[in-house]
Formats: structure tokens, C-alpha cells, sequence
């Protein structure tokens, strides 16, 4: 038989009555029989996140000896939870265990992963499903990198053993035994090693809209939602800052070529969004895919005379980066100038010695900084194809009256970014969503 994973996201798990719809939708379809959750999200606006308190409660604990005024709200939401969902469950144990861990913990990631590892519980609970801890399977190395086939040949072995399986996000274990989590949105990426573990035929992906959409709708009005998304481009869009999905999740499925299909809870009958390899992606008229931007990054330009014949200067540059622990984004460049694109909580605090260690390294002609800088990427495979693309964006930019700072454009020509001034982000986006719908 078949086998489909499910990941359901915070507002899937929020309270008693997204719990039902989801626990209907797990019913629905026998071939469901793996479920990974997230931990509660805000049930209305103003709201808390449990992980978020987790994380208050951590910190409470740490200077104060004790996370109970904190952790109260967790109790509370837990207990409330249950209580509607009608359940015959001591929850009152975990939450003990988990309030007592909290307070024992020496690092946040413990407390960060009990919002999962409770909601596990309770929705195994509901479902009539094994609850499978996912600190015994998914695993990190000494230094806190992650473990994939080592997890893998885990997961598997596990996964063997269970008809029908509930698994919190989120997190893993050390080698010492020590829970650590992946970064936030991390449930996704647990969602992504289940459904590789198990030999699934689609990866579920269960949140509370209809599917990726070709821009934010917070930025374009009514953008038109997308149907068929490749790895790739989901890959580019998701970390350009179309937050639908973890970046990191794509690995898993991409390398055992299983399909992700984003879909609404509260929706179940909308078709969402597929995300499938690239040769199996349906072709379309469409040029654009879609539009994502991220604010918060900082360009460093070097100039220096002659610099195309100086041989290593590139590599200099980025060993200056290198020491100082920083990861760069982009690196435009002319025959005498070398362009650094940083996000700005990479540079922060550092910038200062990085200009220093730079004009030590290669002593350029020229530094110049320009900061407040938004990358704004337009992806599509069909844009290779089409002669007049990068025209119809720039176009698309100009009579809109915004200056652009920066071009990079890959040679796959999968997307085309842009660098342009952070108040202009939002018409910038708006400008090329046009010029393409």
C-alpha cells in the first residue's frame, strides 16, 4: 500500500477545533498513516505561539531559577486543549516532566521542542496512532550538524515497526543524548526525513492557505496562486522569503524524487500547490514562476585598478570573510570591482574589522558601503527561453521610478535578483509581478 506523510503546521494544531479538522483530514485517506506535527500556534491575532513561550520559559528559568510563572500558560493551553478535544490522557504527567526538564535544561532547545513533543501526544491520541519520539531517530553530530543517512537508516528501521505513526518537528537528538533543535519552521524539515524514511509517495504538507502563491499577498493584491512549482524554484523562492516552507525541507524529498504537496487544513478540497522534479513539472505559458523578496542586506564595493589580472583577489576577499564567520549572498563583479552582498545579522557588529582586514588583504583603490538594500528574485524556468525577459522586469522597474542598485543573474537564468533601496521593496515587487501578470 501506498504511504503518504503528513506535517501539519501550528495553526493546524492551535486548539481543540483545528485538531478535529485535522485529525478528519488524517481519517479521510488510509494511505496517511505518518503524521508530524508542530507545536500550537496563535489561535487569534495577539496571541502566543507555545514555542515562543517555551522559549520565555527557558530564559525565566535560567535567570530565576524556575519557568513555573511561564510555563503556567503552557499548562493551561495544554490542559485546555485536551480538556475540549474530550480526551481520556493524563496530560498533567508530561506536562510535569516537561516543566522539570525545562528547569534541568543548560541550552533553549529542550524547552524550544516540547511545544512539539506535547502536541505529538495529544494529536496521537486523537488519530489512535503510535506516538514515535523523534529524539531516538533524527540525529545531530558532535558538533551539531545534521546526521542525514545516519537519521535515514534510522527513521526507516523505526518507521517499520508502526502501522500508523504520530512525530513531533522539529528536532532531534546529540550523540550525548541532548535534544537539538533544527531552526524555526524546522517541523517541515522532519516532515521532509519521515516522508524519505518511509519510501512515501507524497510529502502532505498541511498549513492554512491554498498553496504557494507568485507573490505575497500582503505586497500584490490577489496574486494569482501557482500550481506546479520544481524543486529548484520552490528552493529559490523559499529562500528569497516566500515563508510557505522551510528551505531545508526540499533535500530529503528532492533526493528520493518524492513530490510535496502543499495543501489548506481548512480547505482540505483545494488542490494547493505540487512541488515535483523538475522533469516532471507541467509545462505552462507562464514566463514568471513567481516573486519573492527578503529586506536587510548590505553591499560592500572594492574597487582597485587592474584588479581582473591580480590573481587570488577573490579568494582573499572571501578568506576575510571566512575568518570572520560570516556567509555572503552575492558577488557581482566588473573588470576593476568586486561587489560583497551580506545580510545585514551576518555583518552586524563585524563591519568595522571586515573593511579593516579587507584594505589589509588587498589594499583596494576604493571601499564604499551601501546599506538599507532589499534582493528582490524572479524565478521561472521558462525565463531562459524567452528573449526579452530581463527587458520586460527592467522596464517593469523604470516606470515605476525605482533605481536599481544591484543585478545577478545565474547562469542557469532560473531567476534574475535585483538589489533595490529598502523603501522601495514592496513597489518593486508590485512593479515586476506586473510586468509579467
Amino acid at each position: 500500500m501506498a504511504v503518504k506523510v503528513c506535517k501539519f503546521g501550528g495553526t493546524s494544531m492551535a486548539d481543540a477545533s483545528a485538531i478535529t479538522q485535522s485529525a478528519k483530514i488524517v481519517a479521510a485517506d488510509s494511505e496517511r498513516r505518518y503524521i508530524v506535527v508542530s507545536a500550537p500556534g496563535k489561535r487569534f491575532s495577539g496571541d502566543n505561539k507555545v514555542t515562543d513561550l517555551l522559549y520565555t520559559c527557558y530564559a525565566e528559568s535560567t535567570s530565576l531559577g524556575d519557568c513555573g510563572r511561564t510555563f503556567k500558560k503552557v499548562r493551561e493551553r495544554f490542559v485546555e486543549i485536551t480538556k475540549d478535544l474530550n480526551l481520556k490522557m493524563d496530560i498533567e504527567k508530561y506536562l510535569d516532566e516537561v516543566e522539570e526538564g525545562i528547569n534541568r535544561s543548560i541550552t533553549p532547545d529542550y524547552a524550544a521542542s516540547r511545544g512539539e513533543y506535547l502536541m505529538a501526544r495529544v494529536f496521537a491520541a486523537v488519530v489512535g496512532a503510535d506516538f514515535i519520539d523523534t529524539e531516538k531517530t533524527i540525529k545531530f553530530d558532535e558538533s551539531g550538524d545534521f546526521a542525514a543517512d545516519y537519521t535515514n537508516d534510522l527513521l526507516s528501521e523505526e518507521l517499520k515497526k508502526h502501522e500508523r505513526g504520530v512525530l513531533p518537528g522539529f528536532y532531534g537528538s546529540l550523540p550525548n543524548g541532548r535534544i537539538k533543535t533544527f531552526s524555526r519552521g524546522g517541523s517541515d524539515v522532519t516532515g521532509a526525513l519521515v516522508a524519505r524514511a518511509a519510501s512515501a509517495s507524497v510529502y502532505e504538507n498541511w498549513t492554512d492557505i491554498n498553496g504557494f502563491l507568485t507573490a505575497d499577498p500582503k505586497i500584490v493584491d490577489n496574486p494569482e496562486k501557482i500550481a506546479y512549482l520544481s524543486y529548484k524554484e520552490l528552493r529559490e523562492l523559499s529562500y528569497m522569503g516566500a515563508n510557505v516552507l522551510h528551505p531545508e525541507s526540499i533535500f530529503p524529498v528532492r533526493l528520493a524524487g518524492i513530490p510535496i504537496n502543499i495543501k489548506n487544513t481548512f480547505e482540505p478540497s483545494n488542490p494547493g500547490t505540487m512541488i515535483v522534479p523538475e522533469k516532471n513539472r507541467p509545462q505552462d505559458d507562464r514566463i514568471v514562476t513567481g516573486i519573492a523578496g527578503r529586506k536587510g542586506f548590505t553591499i560592500i564595493l572594492i574597487e582597485k585598478s587592474m584588479m581582473n589580472s591580480e590573481r587570488g583577489f577573490g579568494r582573499k576577499i572571501l578568506s576575510v570573510l571566512e575568518h570572520r564567520g560570516i556567509s555572503f549572498e552575492h558577488l557581482p563583479s566588473g573588470i576593476d570591482t568586486l561587489s560583497v552582498v551580506i545580510a545585514d545579522e551576518e555583518i552586524s557588529g563585524k563591519l568595522e574589522s571586515v573593511i579593516s582586514d579587507i584594505r589589509a588583504s588587498v589594499a583596494p583603490d576604493t571601499i564604499e558601503i551601501h546599506s538599507g538594500l532589499s534582493l528582490i528574485a524572479t524565478v521561472g524556468h521558462n525565463m531562459a527561453s524567452r528573449p526579452g525577459t530581463a527587458a520586460r522586469l527592467f522596464q517593469g522597474l523604470a516606470d515605476a521610478n525605482i533605481n536599481i542598485k544591484m543585478i545577478d543573474q545565474g547562469s542557469s537564468e532560473l531567476n534574475i535578483i535585483v538589489g533595490v533601496d529598502t523603501a522601495d521593496h514592496e513597489n518593486a515587487i508590485n512593479a515586476i509581478y506586473h510586468a509579467f501578470y
